[in-house]
């Protein structure tokens, strides 16, 4: 055997040990878990139940305008902008309070 050969042979040792080394640190550390803070895509929400539903109505029903929103809602949400409420809610009934004292003093 040539001194080359020896060598070869020495290097393809040297790479498997790191190999076999690799494999048993990546086996030894528990799987992290990523923390995020979007909601899990199990837990149903308001648009999707909305969804379920339009989606349920069939094509006759596909020019119904509360659907035609809910979609456009979800294609918003899909593309990364924030979700927006359904339905706008109503202004309280009652005016603001003010903390100032009321009377003729200040």
């Amino acid at each position: 055997m040539e001194r080359s050969d020896i060598l070869r042979a020495g290097a393809m040792i040297v790479v498997f040990v790191i190999f076999l080394a690799a494999l048993h640190v990546i086996h030894q550390r528990p799987a992290e878990r990523p923390a995020s803070d979007a909601p899990s895509a199990s837990t149903p929400d308001d648009l999707s139940a909305e969804l379920l539903r339009c989606a349920e109505l069939g094509p006759q029903d596909a020019e119904d305008p509360h659907c035609q929103a809910v979609w456009k809602e979800n294609r918003a949400r899909f593309f990364g902008r924030p979700a927006r409420p359904l339905l706008l809610q109503a202004a309280p009934a009652t005016p603001p309070t003010t903390s100032a004292p009321q009377g003729g003093k200040p």
